[in-house]
């Protein structure tokens, strides 16, 4: 009777005992305390550095817009958008010749480029040998990281005497000016873009079109384009946002002329250059001041709608 219950207790006690060490092993600072504490930190501060960045975001956008709006207590909406007539000495602020420049470059550098940076997507992802493709796709990387100030310097004093020649024009600088030398700037990023998108297109689908008799021109034409066009759409969208806001290649080429550009060849300005090439010169607290940070605004937003439509791309292509 009395070893029955001497043998009851041994596993009672082995029971406590395991507990109490169990217990005592989990102190403030044991591995698994270390482990919990150190990755809420680090989720913490990555929730942070989110919030940090939409802040400045929303402070940037905040200022922009709270300094710009003040150029409508000195003249109307419909002045500002709708005339063009820009002349800060006499207080007419009309910035439709820069609007207006702006999507117009933009547009002509969108119609020179995506045919040209297809061509080089296509040509790299079916056409090149492994070799070739090799040896051309780090070229490519490379050209995107070249300053801008290096762009337009070449189109300042190679570009505009060539279009002089060609043309017969006093002078060389103007849209076309501009859109070729944006166009060789975003060439790189939306050519490589695209050839990453068309090479990521499964190769069962060319068998399959090559199995139905295809040329190699209608699989590319009717398979892979069709099949990579979110992606190419995303690279021809990243590519404008970059042309939206250049600045410095543009102010060297464009003529920097506040007037309605109705020729190719005809010196104009965009909101980039006006900005740049007057700001230096502006009272602070003066209408003409509230002007050039209404343009920005501007320009803040059509980035937005850009980066907006790139993300909209991106989740569409995951969901297909």
């Amino acid at each position: 009777m009395l070893e029955t219950s001497h043998a009851g207790r041994q596993p009672r006690r082995a029971a406590e005992l395991g507990s109490a060490i169990r217990a005592g092993s989990k102190k403030p600072f044991d591995r698994r305390s270390r482990l919990f504490f150190t990755n809420r930190l680090f989720r913490y501060l990555c929730v942070a550095c989110a919030g940090f960045v939409c802040l400045i975001l929303f402070m940037i956008l905040f200022l922009m817009f709270r300094t710009g709006v003040l150029t409508f207590s000195q003249i109307s909406f419909a002045d500002f958008f709708f005339s063009a007539e820009w002349n800060p000495e006499n207080e007419q602020y009309g910035a439709l010749i820069f609007i207006f420049g702006t999507f117009a470059l933009t547009a002509l550098t969108l119609l020179i480029c995506v045919p040209i940076s297809l061509i080089i997507a296509v040509f790299l992802s079916v056409f090149v040998p492994v070799w070739l493709k090799n040896m051309l796709r780090p070229v490519l990387d490379l050209l995107v990281g070249i300053p801008s100030v290096v762009y337009g310097y070449l189109g300042l004093t190679v570009l505009i005497p060539l279009i002089r020649d060609v043309t017969g024009t006093g002078m060389g600088d103007g849209l076309l000016a501009a859109a070729l030398v944006l166009t060789i700037m975003v060439l790189p990023t939306v050519s490589r873009i695209s050839d990453d998108a068309i090479s990521a297109v499964p190769a069962k689908f060319s068998d399959a079109s090559y199995a139905l008799g295809a040329t190699r021109f209608q699989t590319v034409w009717r398979v892979l384009l069709p099949s990579a066009k979110g992606g190419i759409m995303y690279a021809v969208i990243l590519g404008m946002a970059r042309a939206v806001g250049e600045t410095m290649a543009v102010v060297m080429v464009i003529g920097n002329t506040p007037q309605l550009a109705d020729s190719l060849f005809k010196p104009t300005s965009v909101l980039t250059s006006n900005i740049v090439m007057q700001i230096s010169n502006v009272p602070f607290d003066s209408t003409w001041n509230y002007a050039l940070y209404l343009m920005g605004f501007l320009l803040l937003v059509i980035s937005l709608v850009m980066i907006v439509a790139i993300r909209w791309l991106q989740r569409k292509g995951m969901q297909a």
